[in-house]
Parts: structure tokens; sequence; C-alpha cells
């Protein structure tokens, strides 16, 4: 009986850091929607998105022709269905979330992201049965009620609808999320083409699908500003396509090739723990002990994951 495919040291490490990095700059991504506060999530989502595929755009010229060679329909049809769970519908969730239940609400509900992806990830070929990864995923939903419970003893300013809003929009973003971290992992197992190449891939996709958004935005919504505000959109937007979406998702796919998926999803606690770590300072304050129990459990959880990928 298998008890799961043990991981060279040399890779795991590489793979572990890889998850750190990408979930430092994707921690920044929850700050987004409160720095530029005044604009609506979808019109954050088509900046952002707009910015990542012009960029992706002009990474990817000088390989396009070998790049697209490469491809088959299959992986056109997968990108652009990663594309929209995992950057689109993502951050739009992800955006009304914040803007409507607060940072600390939906940084409870993205920590059960771990959770949900091992437990999905376990059914892969050659993973960590789930009796050994048990010690983890309980740490980590211990972590997460801690977050929770401090939640609720503080929550934010608002109405209960608002609150509910942000719980179900949160809720979305977990589901979502979950659904392009084990395609997305799988997708790179079968393609030819590099992960830096497949972020950019990524980037296109993206970004044509921000176009499509734009006119129906424009239609719907109201984008006069004061040039101020929109000078803190066009900052924000770049900032967080070269560092989230560029740079964050080329580490991520660079370990999602050196790491099984079970540890895969560990590495998204990180992402909550640096969420975390930035409402802080942006709230300019310090944790309080239920929240410095929730970073202890989380990073306990992680310890015990890799543990748990040790060759028997």
């Amino acid at each position: 009986m298998t008890t799961g495919t043990a991981i060279p040291t040399d890779n795991r490490l590489t793979g572990v850091l890889c998850g750190i990095g990408a979930g430092a700059l994707w921690g920044l991504v929850f700050l987004a929607p409160e720095l530029a506060s005044s604009f609506s999530p979808l019109q954050l989502s088509i900046g952002r998105y707009l910015c990542y595929g012009a960029a992706s755009a002009l990474l990817i010229a000088p390989r396009r022709r070998q790049v697209l060679a490469a491809l088959t329909r299959r992986e056109w049809w997968s990108l652009a269905w990663l594309a929209l769970l995992g950057n689109t519908a993502y951050f739009v969730f992800l955006a009304s979330a914040v803007q409507s239940g607060g940072v600390a609400m939906t940084s409870l509900v993205i920590g059960f992201l771990p959770v949900a992806v091992t437990i999905v990830g376990s059914r892969d070929h050659g993973a960590v049965p789930l009796r050994r990864l048990a010690p983890s995923l309980l740490l980590c939903a211990g972590g997460a009620v801690c977050i929770g419970w401090q939640s609720l003893a503080s929550p934010a300013s608002g109405s209960t609808t608002a609150q509910l809003t942000g719980l179900a929009c949160a809720i979305g973003a977990l589901a979502s999320w979950t659904t392009f971290a084990i395609g997305n992992a799988r997708c790179l197992v079968r393609t030819k083409v590099s992960v830096h190449e497949w972020n950019l891939l990524t980037g296109l996709v993206t970004g044509a699908q921000a176009l499509v958004l734009l006119p129906v935005s424009l239609v719907l919504e109201d984008w006069r500003r004061p040039a101020p505000e929109w000078l803190t959109f066009a900052a924000v937007c770049v900032a967080v396509a070269l560092l989230a979406s560029i740079l964050g998702n080329a580490l991520w796919n660079r370990m999602s090739r050196l790491l099984p998926l079970t540890l895969v999803g560990q590495m998204i606690l990180f992402e909550t723990l640096f969420a975390l770590i930035y409402g802080f300072a942006w709230e300019g304050r310090l944790p309080k002990p239920m929240e410095l129990a929730a970073f202890a459990l989380v990073v306990a959880s992680v310890v015990t994951c890799l543990s748990a990928h040790r060759r028997p």
C-alpha cells in the first residue's frame, strides 16, 4: 500500500520558499480594495488585469511564436477557465468581501483554502494519505477558528446585510480559487511550456477577459472620479499586476511543479498570514492574543505538513 512519495530535500526547500514569496506578494491584494475604496470590485478587477495582460504581452513577445505553437486547443480552454476562476472572478469576489466585511473576515474564509485544496489533492497519485495530514489540517482549522473568534468579538463596522454580503463573496472567492489551484497544478504537469510562460499566457487570457468586461462596466457603473483618485487607482492596479500577478504567480507556478498538491494546499496559508500582517499595519495596531494564537497554529500546520511529506 502506497503511503506517499517522498520529496527531494532541495525541491522541497525551493518549493516552500517560492510558496512563502507568493504568499507575501498575494497578501498585498487584500489591501488593494481599501487603498482604492472609491472604485468598485469590477473596476478594480478590470484595471488590475488590463495591466497584467499588457505586461504579459510585452514579456512573452520575444518567444510568442514558439510558445503559441506549443499549445493545444485543450490548453487554450484550460487557460480560459483558469483565468476566469483564479483571476477575474476571484478578485471580484475578494474585493467585494473586503469592502463589505473587512480584511479580517475575508482572511478567515480564505484561510480555509489549504483545507479544501489538501482534501481534494489527497486523491492524486502519490499524495500523502489524509490520515497522515490530519494533525496539519486540524491545526489549520484551529487557526481559522481563532481568527473567526476574534472577528466576531470585534466585528467590522457596517450593517448585518453588508457583513452577510461580505461573507457570501468570501465563500465565492474560496470556491473559485480552490478550483483554480487544483486545475492549475494539474495543467502545469501536462503542458510543455515553462511555468513562466504559462503565467504570461494566463495573463494574456485574463487581459482579454478584462477587455470584454470593460464596456459592460462603462455602461453599468460610474467611472467619473477626481484626478487624485485616478492616480491612486492607477498605482494600485500597476503594483498589484506586477507584484502579485506577474511575480507572485510565477513563484506559485514554480512551487506547483516542485511540490505535491497536498503540500501546495498548505502553502496558501502564507497568503492569509501576510494579508493579516498587512492588515495590522494598515490599521496601525498589534495583533491581539487570539490573532497571535492563529499565527502559531498556522505555522505549526505548515511544519507538520512538511514532516508528513518526508520519507517514512
